[in-house]
């Protein structure tokens, strides 16, 4: 079978290469996946340049931790799974339910954890999921880091979103985007920011309420503040340390800001904004498999379409890295493998 493998020591995505590799077999708790598709999130431009958690990868290992397919064999003792099932692996093997614990095991994607950008895998049968009915392989696939992690921050905190609530959301990568659909489809009324107008326009187009040019809008925080009414219930903050002072300006009284992201590194992150607010400022680490269950449920019943920017080969997976790096990106980028 054909493998995309990240070399030990790997510093650019350029580096990694497809390799042959014997087919993988499941053994007891386990099941055996034929990959049909795989999606980028921002964590898979990290791990190859070597700054993810941990530093550059010290062994050789798959990556991507979002794949979809569908069970070609099972392990002795997998009950509730068959053959031909259509699923997804979990981004955390052993978070299976509840709050985030030191055991919610092996992130995919990072070796030496496996990966899913490969013709077959075989992960435990507790680490996987059933797809959403309504989606295909290639929408699957942009579900289980990104999907699950919009899901969390909307859903999954002191306050879940109800309708009428407001949502902030910055950019238009796949978890704000997943975000923007979940919460159009909740009831919600959101705001959407970029720095591209012609973006602006796509997420209006998407079903966004206001959208904020945050390069001209120095205060962009305020604005949105302004535009909830006096503050926001909800904020997806996928920027990190350069965006959350905008972000604790935005949000309103008792709201709460889902920490994501660390595109920008540096700035403020004083939290004297939120004390007169009693606002909250909450980690997301992705989530667990009964959040991407309780997500693809919801997906089905109100039949939201996640946004796919561009589609890849299999064998191109060196140009899918390379678009999901643009910053013209806007959505997921998926990487198809029809014909393992």
């Amino acid at each position: 079978m054909r493998a995309w493998q990240i070399p030990a020591g790997c510093t650019e995505p350029d580096q990694i290469g497809m390799i042959a590799a014997d087919k993988p077999v499941p053994g007891a708790g386990e099941v055996l996946i034929r990959v049909r598709a795989c999606s980028l999130n921002f964590r898979d431009q990290l791990i190859p340049r070597g700054r993810y958690f941990g530093g550059p990868v010290a062994r050789a290992g798959t990556p991507l931790s979002d794949g979809v397919g569908t069970i070609e064999a099972l392990g002795t003792g997998v009950d509730g799974l068959a053959v031909g099932d259509r699923v997804a692996g979990t981004f955390f093997q052993d978070w299976l339910d509840g709050r985030p614990t030191p055991a919610t095991g092996d992130a995919l994607g990072a070796p030496p954890a496996k990966g899913m950008l490969a013709d077959y895998v075989v992960l435990p049968a507790r680490g996987v999921v059933p797809l959403a009915t309504s989606l295909s392989f290639e929408e699957a696939a942009t579900l289980p880091c990104a999907g699950v992690t919009a899901w969390n921050a909307l859903f999954c905190g002191l306050r879940p979103l109800n309708p009428g609530d407001s949502v902030l959301l910055i950019g238009s990568g796949g978890v704000s985007l997943l975000a923007l659909r979940l919460a159009k489809a909740a009831g919600a009324r959101v705001i959407a920011t970029s720095s591209n107008d012609a973006k602006l326009d796509r997420l209006r187009a998407l079903g966004a309420d206001e959208v904020i040019n945050y390069r001209t809008e120095a205060n962009w925080g305020a604005k949105a503040a302004e535009l909830a009414g006096g503050g926001v219930d909800h904020v997806v903050e996928v920027g990190g340390p350069g965006t959350l002072a905008q972000s604790m300006q935005a949000v309103g009284f008792g709201g709460e800001i889902a920490l994501i992201g660390v595109l920008s590194l540096d700035g403020d992150t004083n939290p004297m904004p939120l004390m007169v607010k009693g606002a909250s400022v909450r980690g997301i680490f992705v989530g667990s498999a009964q959040m991407a269950r309780d997500l693809n449920a919801f997906i089905d019943r109100h039949r939201v379409k996640p946004v796919i920017d561009r589609q890849f080969d299999f064998s191109d997976a060196h140009a899918a890295y390379a678009w999901q790096a643009s910053p013209e990106l806007f959505g997921k980028v998926v990487i198809a493998n029809p014909g393992a």
